[in-house]
């Protein structure tokens, strides 16, 4: 797989000598059990996989070489690069300016754009009226696109299921920018309707069944189908992709249930004609970091820590899978480890941080799970790790396990 020059800021040495120690030991990624790091009174388990993945990567690597190229330019990003904010602060302390909010709404109008400033896409992608509305200036709309190859394959799906008369069905958050940019493409193709979960499916289902009065349906579902949406007729064939940071049990489990769904309505003998193949359109590092997080949650311990920004989809899902088993605490970064005693944190389900003391319980050895999102830097990571090991005296440095690991 290709390598990006990445920032140094980004980095951590030791990080990157436990991945490249893991990836030499486990090519084909079939552990995944966590690494541990035993520094005596605490013990740190990292997920076999965290951090930045190649779409993260590929999209940071465009963007400061954009800066780079383009001395005394304009340069705007169409909306957040990535969901992480120290990314995002470090490319506006560049000059960089942003033109959308993360829901799409304007801080800069397009009306003060001009055919020689530079705009970036994002790694969600855009819609293609955004496309039309950049390429209408004069601003090359290829140039400096850091679309994850990822996002772009289930466009592609999506059209090529739209190309056999089946409706999209996509599994996503309504307002994130990546829904937004599937929901645009695949509803220029065929209908199309976005389901937030396995609710929205069950009710969803009930409209394929004629259970619920079809008008129902344009009230319940506003905002989350595409023009000209008929009711009566555009269920009848239907295909499920994704939003590709989304849990991978919960697309499997609504599209298996759709699936069955169809089956009841029309019988096995002819489910073809109703529902597509479409498969798993989740991208191979949002994957790995869930089936990581599941090999970690393996391993008795005494609370996780997820690290990443927090309005990102993927870390958020990290943080659902842990918090089924242990304590578990989501940060952005180090700083929310304010002591031994207090971390600020952040609740998903709420949308606030939170304050809570006694965060570590007081024995030793004691045991930490630690993962990150797909959009975290490394430093970050061992930033974290380092704050929570400097609570104690320490039997091995971090000097030492860099010299295990290399």
């Amino acid at each position: 797989m290709k390598s990006f020059e990445v920032p140094i800021i980004y980095r951590s040495p030791l990080i990157a000598a436990i991945k490249k120690k893991r990836k030499e030991m486990d090519k084909m990624k079939k552990d995944f059990t966590p690494t541990l790091l035993d520094f005596g009174p605490i013990r740190i388990f990292l997920a076999r996989h965290f951090g930045f993945c190649y779409g993260v990567e590929n999209a940071i690597e465009i963007a400061f070489r954009t800066v780079e190229e383009n001395p005394g330019k304009r340069i705007f990003l169409l909306s957040e690069m990535i969901h992480n904010p120290q990314v995002n602060a470090d490319l506006q302390s560049h000059g960089v300016r942003f033109l959308q909010d993360t829901y799409g709404r304007e801080l800069i109008s397009f009306e003060e754009l001009k055919a020689d400033d530079v705009v970036i896409i994002p790694a969600f992608g855009t819609t293609p009226a955004i496309e039309k509305k950049l390429s209408t200036i004069g601003i090359p709309v290829e140039k400096y696109n850091t679309t994850c190859p990822f996002v772009e394959k289930v466009w592609n799906r999506s059209e090529l299921i739209a190309k056999n008369d089946y409706t999209i069905i996509i599994h996503g958050k309504p307002k994130h920018e990546e829904t937004r940019a599937t929901f645009s493409r695949a509803a220029a193709h065929a209908p199309a309707v976005v389901v937030k979960d396995m609710q929205q499916a069950i009710e969803l289902a009930k409209y394929i069944k004629g259970e619920k009065l079809p008008f129902l349906f344009y009230d319940e579902f506003e905002g989350q189908y595409s023009d000209g949406f008929k009711i009566e007729k555009d269920l009848q064939r239907i295909g499920v992709v994704n939003q590709t940071t989304m849990l991978a049990s919960d697309t499997q489990g609504i599209a298996d249930f759709l699936r069955e769904v169809m089956i009841e309505k029309y019988g096995s003998e002819t489910i073809r004609e109703h529902f597509a193949d479409t498969r798993d359109t989740l991208c191979y590092a949002t994957n790995d970091n869930q089936s990581a997080v599941t090999g970690m949650l393996e391993t008795k311990a005494d609370l996780a820590i997820v690290v990443g920004g927090y309005n990102s989809s993927n870390t958020s899902h990290l943080v659902e899978l842990c918090e089924g088993k242990l304590p578990t605490y989501f940060i952005s970064n180090e700083e929310k480890i304010i002591s031994q005693k207090d971390i600020l944190h952040y609740d998903f389900h709420t949308k606030q941080e939170i304050l809570t003391s006694n965060y570590l319980p007081a024995k030793e050895p004691l045991n930490i799970l630690i993962t990150s999102g797909a959009s975290c830097p490394d430093a970050i990571v061992e930033a974290v790790i380092n704050k929570l090991t400097g609570f104690y005296s320490l039997k091995k440095d971090k000097e030492q396990l860099l010299r295990e690991f290399s």
